[in-house]
């Protein structure tokens, strides 16, 4: 075949022409050592593996205005990416047809109200191609995200940051960055859909959640770990798009993965097949079939990054930077965009605000349906999504147990003090949904009542996460995010790294999601230094807007647990013990004495010359140390600190006056020192650790290690 004859043959400018030109930029050795015609042939064997355009569609006149719609996410991508001279123009160009059939004609929204309970979510996990979403909210007339709003992508204080912030733009369901979290966070939002429906009715709680994903998304790990889980659950109403470019950042995807994503997903449980993600109708056909599944579906888009870029589109070129001036003008003359930059023409204008339109007669009914269901069920639903507590039960639960504890004092583990609080917490918190890292009888974090959360029933309140610290973290974000779900879950403390990214967006989003974080030092014992936590709180106390608990006995943790309920803009962490504990609040005090953050728990009766600072289970070594400087007549006081955070968060004069002026300041805690110098100051002391733990039983760990009251007592006698 001549080269005319194989461009006849292969439309350049249709998506298969597309397909042909990228599959020779993606063999540069083939350009060097062939010629035109043996590049030419290798290039049509490559097309034959691309998707096939099927003989009969979408009429000329439904692929014209199809084309015309997708074509005005490409020009406002590029022109915004163009003017702000960063970003990624390459995805919002290539799945433009993707999104423009998902929003015209399934997503379930109203831009009058972004916050629709029963609204379909759509989560861009690949957050580098924000452009994307942020064209489809201007387009589809979100009243915020204006034209200039575009005009200041990755600008300060734009509604359009770099990559996509949930809380900061109207109609962005999660933070999107770091990638793989978006699809996790789907499969938390897809499990609270689920339950909640169980709870209420298909009536009142029935959408489906989406996700645009990149092959970023599916190569980070914790992509396993959640597509695992929602096959498991055999989650139907979440259907993933994949933009199956073929492209990273570093050129072509084979440079570094030869995984079949396909297979991948439907090993895992789900529903999975291949399409031209270019051609409107193979799209729609997928997606339709994709909501009769009994499974979680992949839709695995076989698209062109960068489409309509003459020099750029199909390869890396186009991923992760503006395509320059020359080269933005060359693409709209061959996509046929002649509008200026930034600027819609008011047919397609049209068109996209009649998309936005769609959902508000879905939205009225809706709120019909809710109006009319009986005034307790619907007053329950309404107080779930809005996120608040049942206030009276709610406090008379924490009161009852903080009673109990008075009257029959108890030396347990603060773990099992956990399983005390939750016992009767979560009876008067229905929408709390519990789960472990298959740690369950270690976490104490199921109560005898809680059924598990399976496939044959969403109803259950305990979900079995397996191991899968990261997945779990991500997917519990997706379920605050979602709304009428408090989720909390267990793991060791060690393991808080392996979800230390997803609770660093739960952070940054604020969102109430508690980490039950067990055998929380070198307590643990035996298990040694690979599961003793050393650096891991001060590690978490480093992370803004999130709260670490770290009661000392029973009645701490119950208060810890009323705080981190009460918390419901961030993430809490209750680090706990393995072993027991002795309980040092004796009698009933209605006040929570953990909402300072620190507080005198022993107090010294002729002014204290030395002040001694604990957490957790260290504050019973602190008290045993008081004990012995009495002896030697120095008087001494000690304070529990659960909270690092609340306590610094307190006005400087009740910080001055907690932290005192005593002549010594010692901090006592299995852990390293980081972070203790903002309430024992620099030349205060510190008795913990400086080093990885080892195995043995823990009492013996305790004296190997100098962490006893005898050594407490010697670091302050040295600075006598």
């Amino acid at each position: 075949m001549t080269h005319s004859g194989f461009r006849r043959a292969f439309d350049f400018d249709t998506p298969r022409g597309y397909f042909v030109t990228a599959a020779i930029r993606a063999m540069p050795q083939l350009a060097d050592l062939r010629t035109m015609p043996d590049r030419l042939l290798a290039a049509s064997a490559a097309l034959a593996q691309a998707p096939v355009l099927p003989a009969a569609g979408a009429s000329r006149a439904a692929r014209a205005e199809h084309a015309s719609m997708a074509n005005a996410i490409r020009a406002l991508a590029m022109d915004a990416v163009e003017q702000a001279k960063s970003g990624h123009p390459g995805l919002p160009m290539g799945a433009a047809d993707i999104a423009t059939v998902l929003f015209t004609r399934f997503l379930k929204f109203d831009p009058a109200d972004p916050a629709w309970p029963d609204r379909d979510r759509f989560v861009l996990s690949a957050g580098h191609g924000s452009m994307l979403i942020y064209a489809l909210l201007h387009l589809v007339g979100y009243e915020k995200v204006t034209i200039e709003e575009l005009k200041r992508f990755r600008q300060l204080g734009a509604l359009t940051p770099g990559h996509p912030e949930h809380g900061h733009t109207p109609g962005i369901e999660t933070t999107t960055g770091p990638l793989g979290q978006g699809i996790a966070n789907a499969v938390g939002m897809a499990i609270a859909e689920r339950h909640l429906a169980a709870v209420f009715g298909d009536g009142i709680v029935d959408h489906t959640t989406y996700v645009l994903a990149s092959d970023g998304d599916l190569m980070e790990g914790i992509s396993q770990e959640a597509i695992a889980l929602a096959g498991h659950l055999k989650l139907k109403k979440l259907i993933v798009l994949f933009d199956d470019n073929g492209i990273s950042i570093d050129g072509p995807l084979a440079l570094a993965d030869s995984v079949d994503q396909v297979k991948r997903f439907e090993a895992a449980g789900w529903a999975a097949t291949r399409i031209d993600g270019h051609d409107q109708v193979a799209i729609t056909d997928a997606i339709e079939a994709a909501k009769t599944s009994d499974r979680p579906s992949l839709i695995a888009c076989r698209t062109i990054i960068g489409y309509g870029a003459p020099t750029k589109a199909g390869s890396e070129k186009s991923h992760g930077s503006a395509l320059g001036a020359e080269e933005v003008a060359a693409a709209r003359q061959k996509l046929n965009w002649t509008a200026p930059p930034f600027e819609i023409p008011a047919t397609i204008r049209e068109q996209w605000r009649a998309a936005g339109e769609r959902g508000k007669p879905a939205r009225l009914a809706w709120q019909q349906h809710l109006a009319a269901m009986d005034s307790q069920t619907r007053a329950e639903f309404e107080r779930r999504i809005a996120g608040k507590l049942p206030a009276e039960k709610f406090a008379a639960a924490i009161t009852a147990v903080k009673q109990k504890l008075a009257e029959t004092p108890k030396e347990i583990a603060t773990r099992s003090a956990s399983e005390l609080a939750l016992e009767t917490l979560t009876p008067v918190l229905p929408e709390m949904i519990g789960g472990s890292a298959d740690l369950t009888g270690s976490n104490n974090t199921r109560t005898k009542a809680m059924t598990a959360m399976s496939a044959a029933d969403y109803s259950g309140r305990f979900i079995h996460y397996g191991v899968r610290e990261h997945g779990m973290a991500a997917a519990m974000n997706g379920m605050a995010l979602h709304g009428g779900i408090i989720p909390y879950s267990g793991t060791f403390l060690v393991f808080s790294d392996y979800c230390r990214p997803a609770i660093r967006l739960a952070a940054l989003m604020g969102q109430r999601v508690i980490h039950v974080m067990t055998h929380d030092s070198i307590g643990l014992g035996e298990d040694g230094p690979t599961h003793q936590p050393v650096e891991q709180l001060a590690a978490l106390r480093a992370i803004p807007n999130l709260k670490v608990f770290r009661p000392c006995d029973a009645v701490e943790t119950v208060e810890c647990w009323q705080l981190a309920l009460q918390a419901n803009s961030g993430p809490s962490v209750l680090a706990l013990t393995r072993q027991n504990v002795p309980q040092l609040r004796q009698g009933f005090e209605a006040a929570n004495r953990c909402a300072r953050g620190a507080y005198e728990l022993i107090g010294a009766k002729d002014g204290a010359a030395v002040s001694l600072f604990a957490t957790g289970s260290e504050v019973a070594i602190a008290g045993a140390a008081q004990k012995l400087l009495a002896e030697r007549k120095i008087s001494a006081r000690v304070v529990s600190v659960p909270c690092f955070e609340l306590f610094l968060a307190a006005p400087k004069d009740e910080r001055a006056a907690l932290i005192g002026k005593a002549k010594v300041n010692v901090a006592v805690e299995a852990g390293i020192r980081q972070g203790w110098d903002a309430i024992i100051g620099s030349e205060g002391a510190f008795v913990g650790m400086t080093g990885f733990g080892a195995s043995a039983p823990s009492k013996e760990l305790y004296q190997h290690f100098g962490i006893t009251p005898e050594k407490v007592a010697e670091a302050v006698l040295a600075r006598l």
